[in-house]
């Protein structure tokens, strides 16, 4: 399984994640299996993301005026790893 995008919805007090991901194959929807699977894609995806905050963040977006959308643009894990590895 790879993990194409994450998204976190927060919806009154409740916390949605919404895993795309792309297969070959696996466990049929609503098993044990995929759950885990699905769930171990969205630690990983977090985890990822976090790591790239620590990198640095450029907004590249913004929309609204009171409930406002932004945008960010942040280095790849990969890369953040290994430009923090070069910097020591």
């Amino acid at each position: 399984m790879t993990l194409v995008r994450l998204v976190l919805d927060y919806r009154g007090g409740e916390l949605v994640v919404r895993v795309l991901y792309r297969s070959e194959d696996g466990p049929n929807p609503g098993t044990k299996a995929r759950t885990r699977g699905v769930a171990e894609l969205a630690r990983t995806g977090l985890q990822d993301a976090l790591e790239a905050l620590e990198g640095g963040a450029e907004c590249v977006g913004t929309s609204g005026f009171t409930t406002r959308e932004d945008i960010l643009s942040l280095p790849r894990p990969d890369e953040h790893t290994a430009a923090r590895r070069a910097a020591s």
